[in-house]
């Protein structure tokens, strides 16, 4: 049986616009074993962002329970929440948020290094990551020397430096042109394969979201 990894039981959220009440999510339930990658679709508003959120514990749901690994996030304090998310979850956004005034290799160093990780076997596998994703000449670069799929390519990689069991990715390839979005979504999918960690990805591409197993529809607050 597959290893279950992430899954969502009865999940609603709510936001409270003074005291008018603005559902989002309702009653969403999910599944996504080892390996398994994922695709959520949906219009703009439709709360994709927000049902990611939730899966990555940074939001916590109205109602209905989350598990990550067989533990319950709303029934853990905040820092012990903090270490199973920065243990076993992986974030890739739309904008790679990396860190300007670090190189490459010290954009992907940086979780390992907030985990007290020896700063040399922090970057030896770092570097090794940027070798594995195609960057091996641009480890010394910053950002603004990178191209836009070369940063998204080193957001990547610090994404999986912890060797995270679930990838949350919010429109990876928002941003790049054609020819860079395949790259990196075969990057994507390659590593998926390689370290079969699952894959969550929120998209309005519809030919990238072919490429994946299963395809959800995010209407009304409901996954279908």
């Amino acid at each position: 049986m597959n290893n279950i990894i992430l899954e969502c039981q009865q999940v609603s959220k709510t936001f409270f616009d003074g005291t008018n009440k603005v559902p989002i999510l309702a009653n969403i339930n999910l599944q996504v074993t080892a390996g398994q990658q994922v695709a959520i679709m949906g219009r703009s508003g439709s709360g994709k962002t927000t049902l990611l959120q939730l899966l990555g514990g940074l939001d916590v749901p109205t109602n209905g329970i989350i598990t990550l690994c067989n533990q319950d996030l709303n029934n853990i304090k905040e820092q012990d929440k903090a270490i199973l998310r920065n243990n076993n979850i992986g974030f890739i956004y739309q904008l790679h948020h990396l860190l300007a005034e670090f190189t490459a290799l010290e954009n992907v160093c940086m979780p390992l290094l907030i985990q007290k990780m020896s700063p040399q076997i922090a970057n030896d596998l770092a570097a090794s990551l940027l070798e594995e994703v195609g960057l091996s000449s641009r480890l010394h670069f910053k950002p603004n020397k990178l191209s836009g799929g070369e940063r998204q390519r080193v957001a990547i990689a610090r994404a999986l430096i912890n060797n995270p069991n679930c990838i949350l990715a919010d429109e990876p390839t928002g941003n790049l042109d054609v020819e860079s979005a395949e790259q990196v979504m075969d990057l994507i999918s390659n590593l998926n394969k390689k370290r079969q960690a699952a894959v969550i990805m929120v998209t309005h591409d519809h030919s990238l979201a072919k490429r994946f197993d299963r395809i959800y529809q995010l209407q009304n607050g409901q996954l279908i």
